[in-house]
């Protein structure tokens, strides 16, 4: 009686936070012509453009420069005081894959098994996620959606975050593989089981270390295969698994590895060696401290959380923060990301923010969230800065949108659609202002 009560009420949280923005709807297409007037402009490359004018028709920047120069328009958009970003790029996550981590039912995440080259996490993407529209008001309108799991994980595809279906917010699909790498570093004592296990009496003795490089040796041994295989003549026995890497190969799609420690990367480079592979670190928290390698190797980097404690005891206990600047300052190509389960990914600005605090700048923090993202992503061709000919993902903010205390999401576009900035926490608190008389 207890599990029904629970699975109905579990059930009942889902329905319900399921209908809860059924009221905001993707936006029809662009049909007129835009300026956005009088703002300062953040093309995102680094440069800013006091008082300028950016226009946008059919979904395309047509012009971002000094007013003077600017052509006329059908709309136009009055921001003075105000700021123009380009569209923040969420560039790791599991966004539209799970809705309640409690509720597995509303989880597609993982696969079975270990070896799983051929999943497209985009067929699972839920567009219509109240988690999206939590990220939109505070400017972010992309996002890179990857399969989680052991080993190799499966591809990932990014997304806009106004469409009905997958179909319509598909931005760049299968754009990655992903590769789970296991932990390199012995963990004595047991871990958490440690008193279990004493009272079971005496175990085999292992080395998971020796067990973690075994795990890796067999991804390389399934890479090996798939060479293989991709070199023989026509009339072979077609195997979809090595069939999936074939992108990977002809270096169309990028390897996402993720790991943290520096052995863990140490391999990652051995992929690029021996494969040559256009590999991505993801996580890498310790990746300042071989930053001279990576960028020796080409390998760029997806920082996931900087709002953290550091990796290793003797760390600063601001070394998180100050991570990105020691990749900046080693010419790594890199991007910030918030994977914070509390979050989801909201506070993505915000960490940007925290690092220009620590040494990178507030440009080079923005482009960190949108030009380098866009680059990773292999999306740069389309977004990540308000040059003309790109696509209008475009953010307007009250204020500095690094700043959790001024940035204030007024209007957003995406492919020069104006989006609805409401969600279920703007819902929520127009509810309770209406309750207690608040003007």
């Amino acid at each position: 009686m207890k599990k029904t009560l629970l699975y109905t009420g579990l059930l009942s949280l889902v329905l319900s936070t399921a209908t809860a923005q059924d009221d905001v709807y993707p936006a029809p297409k662009q049909n007129k012509r835009t300026a956005i007037t009088n703002a300062v402009i953040h093309v995102g490359n680094g440069t800013v453009i006091e008082n300028g004018t950016l226009v946008f028709d059919n979904g395309k920047i047509t012009y971002s420069g000094a007013a003077a120069g600017a052509p006329s328009a059908e709309t136009i958009v009055d921001a003075k005081g105000k700021h123009i970003y380009p569209g923040i790029i969420l560039p790791a996550s599991t966004l539209g894959l799970q809705e309640i981590s409690g509720v597995r039912g509303s989880t597609d995440i993982n696969e079975l098994g270990e070896l799983n080259p051929s999943i497209h996490s985009i067929v699972a993407y839920k567009a219509e996620s109240i988690v999206t529209n939590t990220l939109r008001a505070n400017g972010i309108l992309l996002a890179h959606v990857a399969p989680g799991g052991q080993l190799v994980a499966g591809q990932s595809s990014v997304v806009q975050l106004d469409a009905w279906n997958y179909e319509d917010a598909a931005y760049k699909i299968d754009n990655g593989m992903h590769f789970y790498m296991p932990s390199l570093l012995a963990r004595p004592g047991g871990g958490r089981f440690a008193a279990l296990l004493a009272l079971l009496g005496p175990q085999q003795p292992s080395d998971p270390v020796k067990a973690a490089l075994d795990r890796i040796e067999g991804v390389k041994a399934f890479f090996r295969e798939a060479k293989a295989y991709h070199q023989k003549d026509a009339g072979k026995e077609i195997n979809l698994k090595f069939e999936a890497t074939k992108a990977l190969f002809e270096k169309k799609q990028k390897l996402y590895i993720h790991c943290s420690q520096v052995k863990q990367m140490l391999v990652a480079i051995d992929f690029v060696k021996e494969f040559g592979f256009d590999v991505v670190l993801v996580g890498a928290s310790d990746s300042w401290q071989i930053a001279d390698l990576l960028k020796q190797n080409n390998i760029a980097v997806i920082l996931t959380q900087e709002h953290n404690l550091p990796t290793l005891d003797d760390d600063d206990v601001d070394q998180p923060y100050k991570a990105a600047t020691a990749l900046h300052k080693a010419g790594v190509l890199f991007c910030l990301n918030d994977d914070d389960p509390q979050n989801r990914g909201r506070n993505l600005p915000f960490n940007a923010g925290t690092a220009a605090a620590y040494g990178l700048g507030k440009e080079e923090a923005l482009k960190a969230i949108t030009l380098n993202a866009a680059k990773i992503l292999g999306i740069d061709d389309k977004t990540g800065t308000l040059e003309v000919g790109k696509d209008a993902n475009i953010v307007i903010s009250a204020g500095d949108i690094l700043d959790m205390k001024s940035s204030i999401i007024t209007n957003a576009y995406i492919q020069g659609r104006g989006i609805n900035l409401s969600s279920k926490h703007t819902q929520l608190y127009e509810r309770y202002k209406h309750k207690y008389g608040i003007k």
